[in-house]
């Protein structure tokens, strides 16, 4: 349940937060304030941290949503026991492999997608340094 609702409101546009802070400002001003601190606080509202595909990143180029996903499961916050700890265990360390494999696929497609950038760059180049130069017109006589 708790995961879902964080993953909705990372994809809520900055916009509209931004319209919901104003709005709680004209409501009831403490609740305006909280939601600004807690959009300062995640990284919501800084414009260096919003990084590629929608994605949200620290100010040294980690993925945020990744950063507080790791604390709750360090600190057990928001998650129930099943009662049984090695069954827990087993649970948080799946959790943890899945997250390096989704982490090493993004490394991955951005390997792919630098490589096709460079690949379409030096095709262009090749075509420019291959293409005849153009005609000079002839010299008037003045």
């Amino acid at each position: 349940m708790y995961y879902g609702l964080m993953d909705r409101l990372d994809d809520v546009p900055k916009a509209a937060w931004i319209a919901l802070v104003v709005l709680a400002f004209i409501v009831f001003w403490p609740v305006g304030l909280g939601l600004l601190i807690y959009l300062k606080w995640s990284g919501r509202m800084s414009c260096w941290n919003h990084g590629r595909y929608g994605r949200w990143y620290t100010p040294d180029g980690r993925d945020a949503r990744e950063e507080f996903r790791a604390w709750r499961r360090r600190h057990r916050w928001g998650r129930y026991s099943s009662g049984n700890v090695a069954f827990d265990e087993y649970r948080e360390e799946t959790l943890r492999k899945l997250d390096e494999e989704q982490r090493e696929f993004r490394e991955y497609l951005d390997k792919l997608r630098s490589a096709k950038d460079r690949a379409e760059f030096d095709q262009f180049m090749a075509e420019r340094r291959n293409r005849p130069p153009a005609a000079e017109p002839p010299p008037t006589a003045a």
